[in-house]
């Protein structure tokens, strides 16, 4: 089974991250809006549609508030097709700013670079999405001291 792991830092609290990745029905607004144009739930499932019109249907596994981490499969509509996946997120907490992990485990192991393109790319998706909606956003600004030489 091959695992993809992804950490970014998010220039974000970690409660206002958390508050966007907890929110399983507003993927499209507040996690991956234009790569993702539609959430519905139905219970436990989430069905996301893609631009194109294609439909992923996921299982929520966990919504632990405490450990801030987020639970899911995709049961249906995976590209590349997998055998299995099991993905979770993670919020914690790095200074004022907060790190987002994602952890995916799927079978085929032959799907990993595909799988690892698609996430990689995500991730930097969902922090632009974060950062660009933090009411809390911090941020980090270096000054540099020039100085004249003679």
């Amino acid at each position: 089974m091959a695992t993809i792991r992804h950490e970014v830092l998010i220039d974000a609290s970690p409660r206002h991250i958390w508050d966007v990745i907890r929110d399983v029905g507003a993927v499209h607004r507040r996690l991956l809006p234009g790569r993702v144009v539609g959430t519905r739930i139905e219970g436990v499932e989430r069905f996301l549609t893609f631009p194109d019109g294609h439909v992923v249907r996921e299982l929520i596994v966990a919504v632990d508030d405490e450990a801030r981490r987020l639970a899911y499969t995709v049961v249906d509509g995976a590209r590349p097709a997998l055998d299995h996946h099991h993905a979770s997120f993670e919020v914690q907490e790095a200074g004022e700013r907060g790190r987002l992990v994602w952890t995916t485990d799927i079978l085929p192991d032959s799907a990993a670079p595909a799988v690892r393109r698609r996430t990689g790319f995500g991730i930097i998706d969902m922090k632009q999405a974060i950062e660009t909606a933090a009411p809390d956003r911090v941020f980090q600004f270096r000054t540099q001291r020039l100085s004249d030489h003679d």
